[in-house]
């Protein structure tokens, strides 16, 4: 068997397709110290992570290292996240970062991302489910720390912007390990109190490990779970937790969470003052085309002399009444008519009509068939006559009457017309014009044998 042989390109291939077929190295989270670090001027990074034993070469391509929350030095401990492959031209294996965190807070951000995509995959961040706030809140719910900046913040801006709003401070730890049961214990309550229009929940700024009960998923399921919206004031602005993710609406700062909470009373007073202005020249308006109506009636010839316009339609109504008569008398004759109509047809379905009607043509019936019968007999007697003439121009009587005679047999059964049909010595009956005879058969003779005389 032939054995085959790779090229160094092939090879490295081979290597790369193995690795990038491997899903641990396709989503892997490393340790290391930033050694050899070149940001180059195409925005791309490359750098070594080492640690005391090992050393990786690292990429981080300029679409991901634009988003990275701190600037990379040399020296800097860190955490990465990303996949494993070769780069074929020089046979390498090395490291490609999509992430990267300072290693101070390395496992608590893994922890983050971990939540946040399981969370997101239950869709608890789906832009649909998220309520909308109330315009005009008469309750507010304040979950935060009674002591921290961020009340005063809130409460401060609630009072200055909207102060006929109830504010309900429910206090609650924001740090440690019992903050997030703290926090979940008040969302409930509160909705079960029901009293709220809104709930805000927060804190100030701080560090990822001070921030960290809002990250909590106990925290992010209350939040889901509450029939109450929830503004979500953690952090300053460039911090963000589970619970922005999950909140119905995210402010920036505990003060921007308030602005958002409510309207701000000079900008309804503006309002108002806009809406009463507009509907002061509306009523204006309508005033003015009411009185300019009132001066049409009040000059219209209908109140000026009302005798004339009584006069027109006294007019309108004789008018009407003189063609309600033409038409009632109309109608009367038309009914007339149609009655008389009726009645002459009904009077010639009248019986003693009918019976009249029968009998004249009964009898011109009668006379028809007389005539008709008078007819035919003279007709068929016409013809008796002429097949009389006929027959009788036909009967041997007639003949006979010219000397001829008719000779039977002497049973006068039939008609003797040949000498075949007798012998000598029969007797025949010879029928003539006034009577008949008996003769017997002395001798026969054909014609043209004038010397026979007998048999």
């Amino acid at each position: 068997m032939e054995q085959r042989i790779l090229s160094i390109k092939e090879l490295n291939r081979y290597i790369r397709m193995k690795l990038e077929s491997d899903s641990l190295l396709q989503d892997v989270w490393i340790r290391g110290e930033i050694s050899n670090f070149t940001h180059h001027s195409s925005g791309h990074m490359y750098f070594t992570l080492k640690d005391k034993d090992s050393r990786i070469k690292t990429i981080m391509f300029a679409s991901h290292n634009q988003r990275l929350p701190f600037i990379p030095k040399e020296g800097a401990r860190v955490i990465a996240r990303g996949n494993v492959s070769v780069y074929e031209r020089d046979g390498q294996y090395q490291f490609y970062a999509t992430l990267m965190q300072p290693d101070g807070i390395g496992s608590l951000y893994l922890a983050f991302e971990q939540l946040k995509g399981k969370l997101a995959a239950e869709g608890l961040f789906a832009p649909e489910r998220k309520r909308p706030i109330p315009r005009y809140p008469r309750v507010i719910g304040v979950i935060t720390s009674p002591t921290g900046a961020a009340v005063r913040d809130i409460i401060t801006t609630l009072a200055r912007r909207y102060p006929q709003a109830t504010v309900v401070l429910y206090p609650v730890l924001v740090q440690g390990k019992a903050a997030a049961p703290s926090i979940v214990k008040a969302i409930r309550t509160l909705n079960q109190m029901g009293e709220a229009d809104v709930l805000i929940v927060g804190r100030g700024g701080g560090s990822l490990e001070e921030l960290w009960a809002f990250n909590e998923e106990q925290v992010a399921r209350a939040i889901y779970q509450s029939e109450i919206p929830v503004i979500s004031a953690v952090g300053h602005e460039t911090d963000f937790t589970i619970a922005d993710f999950v909140c119905d609406l995210r402010a920036a700062t505990p003060t921007a969470a308030a602005e958002l909470a409510v309207p701000h009373q000079a900008e309804l007073k503006a309002q108002l003052g806009q809406c009463e202005r507009v509907l002061q020249r509306s009523l204006q308006h309508q005033l003015a085309q009411a009185r300019e109506s009132l001066r049409r009636l009040a000059n219209s010839p209908a109140l000026l002399q009302p005798r004339r316009s009584l006069f027109q339609h006294a007019e309108r109504l004789d008018m009407l009444t003189t063609r309600l008569k033409g038409r009632a008398s109309a109608r009367r004759e038309l009914a007339v008519s149609s009655h008389d109509r009726l009645s002459a047809r009904l009077l010639r379905y009248h019986p003693q009509e009918t019976l009249l009607y029968t009998k004249r043509r009964q009898s011109e019936m009668e006379r028809q068939l007389t005539q008709a019968m008078t007819g035919m007999l003279k007709e068929n007697s016409q013809r008796l006559h002429s097949s009389i003439r006929q027959l009788d121009a036909l009967s041997p009587l007639k003949v006979m009457a010219r000397g001829y005679s008719l000779v039977y047999d002497e049973q006068h059964k039939s008609l003797i017309k040949s000498l075949n049909d007798v012998e000598p010595g029969d007797m025949v009956k010879v029928k003539v014009t006034d009577g008949e005879l008996d003769c017997q058969v002395w001798g026969m003779r054909r014609e043209g044998d004038e010397n026979n005389h007998g048999r």
